[in-house]
C-alpha cells in the first residue's frame, strides 16, 4: 500500500476507534493524560508499522493492544514516582460491563465534581479525540479558554480520585443530563462537521447514536435520554440526502424517497414516548419539531407555524442563542422572509454568535429573498470567511454566483 493509502487507513481508525481505544487504555493508566499519550502514540506507530505489515484485519484491537502495551511500560518505568501520585479509582463492583468502556468514560468526564461546561468539554475531547480547537469551535468559545477548561477538568478528575466506572442507579441522575448533552453535542459535531472537507462525521455520528442507544438500554424511563434517542434517529434518517455528489442539499430539496423511513418510524414512537411527561424536555422538543419535518410528505406541507410553536416552548425551557436562530428561521418560513429578518436582528448583537457563520446564511438567504442583492452579498461573504467545512463553503460559493456581479 501506499503512503497516502496507510494514512488514510490510520485517520479512517482514528475516526472510529478513538473512543474505544482510550476507553480501555484508561482502565490500564487510570490517568486521563497518560492515557491519551499512549493512544497518541499507538496511532503513531501505527504509519510505519502497518506500511511494513498492512492494514491490520482490526485495527482498533491492534491499536489497543499496542496502546495498552505503551502504557504497560511507562507505568513499570515509573512505578515508584507514580506511587505518590491521584489516580481515577475503579471500582469493579459496580458499573457497565467491560464492553461499554465508552460509557465510564463520559460518566466519569461528568462526574458532579466538575462544572457542567468542563464535564461536557472534557467528554467530547475524550470520546471523539477531537482537537482543543475542533471543541472549542463546537462550544463556540476561544481555544486558549477552552484549553484551559480540559486541563483543570482532567486535574480535578486526579485529585479528586473519580472513580472510572458508570455510577449505581441511585447515582445517575445528577450526571444524567451533563450525559445527554455531551452525547447530542457529539452527534451535532458529526452531523454538521465544523470543518474538513467532509459535510458528515459519519463516525461521531453513529458513535452518538451507539452511546444513546446504550444510554436509553441504561435508563429506558427517563424522558430526556428516550427524548435524545429520537432527536438523533429523526435527524439522521435525512443523512443520506443531505449530500449528491459531494454537494450540499438543502432540507426543501431533499428527495424525500432517501430518508431512512424505519429510523423515522423508530423515532416518531420514541418522541411520542418522550412527550408524554410533563412538562417535555429540550429534546423531546427538538425531537418533535424534526418530527414535523419528517412526517411532512413535501417540503411545502411542512407546518412552519406548528415548528414555531414548538420553538417558543423550546427557547422558553433553554434560552439558547443557537435556538433563537432557529426560532428565527423557522418564522421566515411561516411568515415571510421579512419577518425572519425581524426576528434575527437582535441576534447580531449575541456574542456567541459572532463567529456563527449560520447567522449570516440566515440573513443572506432572507436578503435574497426579499430581493436585496447587495446585502445579500455581503452576508454571503460574511458567512463564507467564517465557514470551515469544504462542502458548506463551496455551496455558499454556488450561492453567492447566483447573485452576480
Amino acid at each position: 500500500m501506499s503512503s497516502a493509502e496507510i494514512a488514510a487507513a490510520v485517520a479512517d481508525a482514528h475516526r472510529r476507534e478513538w473512543a474505544s481505544v482510550l476507553a480501555a487504555t484508561v482502565r490500564v493508566t487510570r490517568d486521563l493524560d497518560l492515557a491519551e499519550e499512549c493512544v497518541q502514540d499507538a496511532y503513531a506507530r501505527a504509519l510505519s508499522a502497518w506500511a511494513a505489515d498492512g492494514v491490520p484485519r482490526s485495527p482498533g484491537a491492534w491499536l489497543t493492544t499496542t496502546a495498552r502495551r505503551r502504557a504497560l511500560d511507562l507505568l513499570r518505568r515509573e512505578s515508584t514516582a507514580r506511587r505518590a501520585l491521584p489516580l481515577l479509582v475503579e471500582d469493579e463492583r459496580v458499573g457497565a460491563p467491560e464492553e461499554d468502556d465508552r460509557l465510564r468514560l463520559v460518566f466519569t468526564a461528568c462526574h458532579p465534581a466538575l462544572a457542567r461546561e468542563a464535564q461536557v468539554a472534557l467528554a467530547l475531547r475524550l470520546l471523539c479525540g477531537c482537537s482543543t480547537a475542533e471543541v472549542a469551535r463546537a462550544f463556540l468559545v476561544a481555544e486558549p479558554t477552552m484549553a484551559a477548561r480540559i486541563t483543570r477538568a482532567k486535574k480535578k478528575i486526579a485529585a479528586a480520585r473519580i472513580p472510572y466506572r458508570v455510577p449505581p442507579v441511585d447515582e445517575l441522575g445528577e450526571r444524567v443530563e451533563a450525559v445527554c448533552e455531551v452525547v447530542h453535542l457529539l452527534f451535532t459535531t458529526g452531523h454538521a462537521a465544523p470543518a474538513g472537507a467532509d459535510l458528515i462525521r459519519r463516525d461521531l455520528v453513529e458513535r452518538a447514536l451507539d452511546l444513546a442507544r446504550m444510554l436509553h438500554a441504561l435508563l429506558p424511563r427517563r424522558p430526556e435520554v428516550t427524548g435524545l434517542l429520537a432527536l438523533i434517529l429523526l435527524t439522521d434518517a435525512r443523512r443520506e440526502a443531505r449530500h449528491d455528489d459531494g454537494s450540499l442539499v438543502l432540507l426543501g430539496d431533499q428527495d424525500r424517497g432517501r430518508w431512512d423511513r424505519a429510523a423515522i418510524t423508530e423515532g416518531i414512537a420514541l418522541v411520542r414516548e418522550a412527550l408524554r411527561h410533563r412538562p417535555p424536555g429540550r429534546y423531546a422538543l427538538m425531537a418533535a419539531i424534526a418530527a414535523v419535518h419528517d412526517e411532512a410528505p413535501s417540503a411545502d406541507a411542512t407546518d412552519w407555524h406548528e415548528i414555531v410553536g414548538l420553538y417558543d416552548l423550546l427557547v422558553a425551557l433553554w434560552p439558547s442563542p443557537v435556538v433563537a436562530l432557529n426560532r428565527a428561521v423557522a418564522i421566515g418560513f411561516a411568515d415571510g422572509p421579512a419577518a425572519g429578518l425581524a426576528a434575527l436582528e437582535p441576534l447580531g448583537d449575541e456574542p456567541q454568535l459572532a463567529g456563527y457563520p449560520y447567522l449570516a446564511v440566515a440573513r443572506a438567504e432572507f436578503l435574497q429573498r426579499l430581493g436585496r442583492g447587495a446585502e445579500a452579498r455581503d452576508a454571503y461573504e460574511e458567512a463564507l470567511l467564517l465557514t470551515e467545512n469544504t462542502v458548506e463553503r463551496d455551496h455558499l460559493a454556488g450561492r453567492l454566483a447566483q447573485l452576480g456581479p
